[in-house]
């Protein structure tokens, strides 16, 4: 069997002869790049749809891809069940006992039973456990269950975002975003509403427009006041009352209140927010396949939530850069009632503006139903791929024919001749896949998954499998790195001892600042420290321009000549915090320190702070060695390794595209060369054989003549001799004719077998240059120079604090 482990193409089966009908060894590789253009996966139950898609996500997560899954019915779990080591007792918690009990079984000996099954399955597709435990390595798998903590909670109704400048600018997308946001709310509430005749629809879509154009997310108690008292006059020329009294609105909110307010609906306000780019990729920047289990929901819940994770899945579209590779999948299992041909549901619209617009973003959008009835339309003129199981009813059929070649007449040989004759061949995990990126339809059986399918998830069951590492999860926190001065905060120190009511007379030339009290306190004792305010340069050759750092230090003011403590000093923030000019009335004032009160003691520490900061202060960045490819500054780990997976996704595809033109010529005159060598191997065996008859003919001949003849051997039988012996001479002849050209047939498909090794070493070391699943990172610390260390200011710097507990002061400036 040819190997099927190649960059950038998904296994998913073995190809089928239509004419035997029998599976080849032939693999069928499908290229990443192809779900650009979006895939459809038609089949009734029981074709094997579910298993190919399993597959297909299977072979992403190995291929580092990143996937949103939705999955309406609970089979798509199933992809948390890899167990690498193939044992009894990994599959036995997931048995059925009744299914054990129906065969005479003991829930252990069916786990043995299933276990061998799986492992045979697995082998007679070249599979094995290492194959699976690459997969596991390669990506994470989560449930997430909104509105139930049985997986990983999914926070949804907690906020309603204000979109990103990039929806912001495009006024059909905010539109939509609007529109669906309104009506699917509504939605919940039991409302139907016309968005352009509907007073609930038109105030909601009015308030969220306000607060998003504002920049501010509203949430749902925030957008409940909103409707009772809005921020807003009036609505298109009537005045608020006029359109929608106060009494009525009332009415609206006290819907929403019931809502959000039922107890069932807690788990909709606690987990993870529904934030795309934090839920294709861990913390760590692994890609994460997010399966989003819905079944537990009502129809206007499925509904409201599917609207809400495809606009936000719009929105995170918009802010990535555009993208020839596969850069994420959006997988959405049985897609009825969710993209229908007539109805205009709130999922409908974004659904088709990501078939639209999704591929210049490198995002792929796979679909599965039953019913090729069940899509829209527009929505099956923007997909690419067709994967065709067996069909129902002959509408269904002709469905699909309508779809991928409109009027198009079945005439004998036609691409719709061709599909239709397929169709008929389709059977369990036997698909005819028409992809318009090949020359013709392909028959072929889909191959064994490595997840376990165990069916339809129970809630039990999610929360065995996630439940722990859903709390784990939220309990982690992210790693931090930075600069190394000014990580520590100062204790109430000396400072903080020394008391004096009024306030010091401070001399003319010692800069004299005031901290802001961020927390409201009617007594301040203002405490003096050591303030400086220094911009930092970091200069690297790999970096354009400069990377400039403003930080303000505040630092304990020493006794006597003693030195600054730059390194314990604490970091304020970037850039400038709140100073103010004077303090405030009524104060009192710590005392101060007699070295603080002089301005060459000021400038002295000055100089400390500076060869401080050179000598300690650094701007870390990630590196990845073998591409040369430096972070951002500012950029965290995980979201530079997401971005270099992009950037060594696309390079390798666009190596392996220039290899392939580079090679097509040489394979193509090649395969040109052996064509004719297997016609001339062939022409000349027929010619060496149609040469040996006649020369046979010939030779009895003059044998039977020179045997029976009645006379002697006249001087005819002696020519015939003569020319019989002529003619094994042209046989022999033409024998070596027929060896010859065999020789060059042979000569030949070595230059092919070497021209294949060539581009087989040749993807190899683009596989190892561009390496996916083994990113290797080095911290490259710059450090700034003495003359890139600019001291703004030092100043003597009053910070307000207030009585704590025990009486010890707290600070009042943090």
């Amino acid at each position: 069997m040819e190997s099927y482990e190649k960059l950038g193409v998904f296994y998913l089966g073995r190809t089928r002869d239509a004419a035997t009908r029998q599976t080849t060894a032939t693999p069928l590789l499908y290229d990443a790049r192809d779900l650009t253009t979006h895939a459809v996966c038609v089949g009734m139950t029981g074709s094997g749809k579910t298993g190919l898609c399993l597959g297909l996500l299977e072979e992403a997560a190995i291929d580092g891809i990143p996937a949103i899954i939705v999955d309406p019915k609970g089979d798509l779990g199933n992809l948390l069940l890899t167990f690498p080591d193939l044992r009894a007792e990994d599959f036995q918690p997931w048995v059925d006992p009744d299914d054990a009990a129906r065969k005479g079984l003991t829930p252990e000996a069916l786990a043995a039973e299933t276990a061998a099954k799986w492992r045979q399955g697995l082998a007679s597709w070249d599979q094995d456990g290492d194959r699976i435990r690459r997969l596991r390595e390669a990506a994470e798998f989560a449930i997430y269950t909104p509105g139930s903590d049985a997986g990983r909670p999914v926070s949804v109704l907690a906020s309603f975002a204000a979109p990103p400048a990039e929806v912001l600018a495009d006024g059909d997308l905010y539109r939509d975003r609007i529109a669906t946001a309104a009506t699917s709310l509504l939605g919940l509430v039991g409302i139907s509403a016309d968005p352009l005749r509907s007073r609930e629809h038109i105030l909601l879509s009015t308030l969220f427009d306000t607060a998003w154009r504002a920049g501010r997310d509203i949430d749902i108690a925030g957008l409940i006041r909103d409707v009772q008292k809005p921020p807003i006059a009036q609505v298109g020329v009537l005045d608020l009352e006029t359109f929608y009294p106060a009494g009525e609105r009332f009415q609206l909110a006290l819907a929403l209140n019931n809502v959000i307010a039922a107890p069932s609906f807690s788990s909709w306000l606690q987990g993870d927010p529904l934030a795309i780019d934090r839920l294709l990729y861990t913390d760590a920047g692994k890609p994460r396949h997010a399966i989003f289990s819905i079944a537990h929901l009502s129809d206007a819940e499925r509904m409201f939530f599917v609207s809400l994770l495809l606009n936000q899945t719009l929105g995170w579209m918009r802010t990535r850069p555009g993208s020839t590779s596969l850069r994420a999948l959006f997988y959405m299992d049985e897609i009825f009632g969710f993209l229908p041909p007539v109805a205009a549901p709130p999922s409908k619209k974004p659904m088709l503006t990501l078939l639209k617009q999704a591929r210049a973003f490198g995002l792929g959008v796979v679909l599965a139903t039953q019913n090729p009835v069940d899509l829209d339309y527009k929505a099956l003129a923007n997909i690419g791929t067709w994967f065709l199981g067996r069909l129902q009813t002959d509408q269904d059929r002709s469905r699909v024919l309508e779809g991928l070649f409109g009027g198009q007449a079945a005439e004998p040989g036609s691409p719709r001749s061709v599909v239709e004759q397929g169709l008929s061949q389709v059977g369990s995990r036997v698909f005819l896949m028409h992809n318009v990126h090949d020359e013709a339809p392909t028959l072929f059986e889909s191959r064994w998954v490595m997840s376990y399918l165990a069916g339809p998830m129970s809630r039990e069951q999610i929360k065995r499998i996630e439940g722990a590492r859903a709390q784990q999860a939220a309990t982690a926190s992210p790693t931090q790195t930075g600069a190394v001065v000014g990580d520590r905060t100062p204790a109430a120190g000396q400072a903080t001892t020394r008391r004096a009511s009024a306030r010091p007379v401070v001399p003319a030339d010692v800069p004299e600042v005031f901290l802001a009290a961020r927390s409201a306190v009617d007594e301040i004792t203002y405490l003096p420290y050591l303030l400086g305010q220094v911009r930092v340069s970091f200069r690297h050759v790999k970096l354009a321009d400069a990377v400039r750092r403003e930080s303000t230090l505040l630092a304990e003011l020493p006794d006597g000549a003693a030195a600054v403590d730059w390194l314990n000093a604490e970091r304020l923030g970037d850039g400038m915090p709140d100073l103010l000019p004077a303090p405030r009335d009524g104060a009192t004032f710590g005392d101060v320190p007699v070295g603080a009160l002089k301005a060459a003691s000021l400038k002295r520490w000055a100089t400390t702070l500076q060869d401080t900061l050179a000598r300690e202060e650094r701007l870390d960045l990630w590196l990845h060695k073998p591409s040369g490819t430096l972070s951002s500054p500012g950029e965290s780990e995980r979201d530079f390794r997401i971005r270099l997976l992009d950037a060594l996704r696309s390079e390798r595809d666009r190596q392996v595209d220039a290899l392939r033109r580079k090679m097509a010529p040489k394979a193509s005159a090649l395969a040109e060369r052996i064509a004719r060598a297997q016609q001339a191997v062939e022409r000349e065996a027929a010619q060496a054989s149609s040469q040996k008859m006649q020369a046979a003919i010939s030779v009895g001949a003059t044998l039977l003549s020179g045997l029976f003849g009645r006379k002697a051997l006249s001087s005819s039988t002696l020519s015939k001799a003569s020319s019989a012996a002529r003619g094994f001479s042209r046989s022999q002849k033409e024998s070596q004719d027929v060896e010859n050209a065999r020789e060059n047939l042979a000569r030949l498909e070595q230059q092919r077998a070497e021209l294949e090794a060539e581009v087989s070493a040749e993807v190899a070391a683009i596989g190892q240059a561009n390496d996916l699943s083994a990113v290797t990172l080095e911290t490259v610390a710059v450090r700034a120079k003495k003359a890139d260390v600019e001291i703004l200011r030092v100043a003597l710097a009053w910070a307000p604090s207030s009585p704590g507990p025990a009486g010890a002061p707290a600070p009042a400036w943090r």
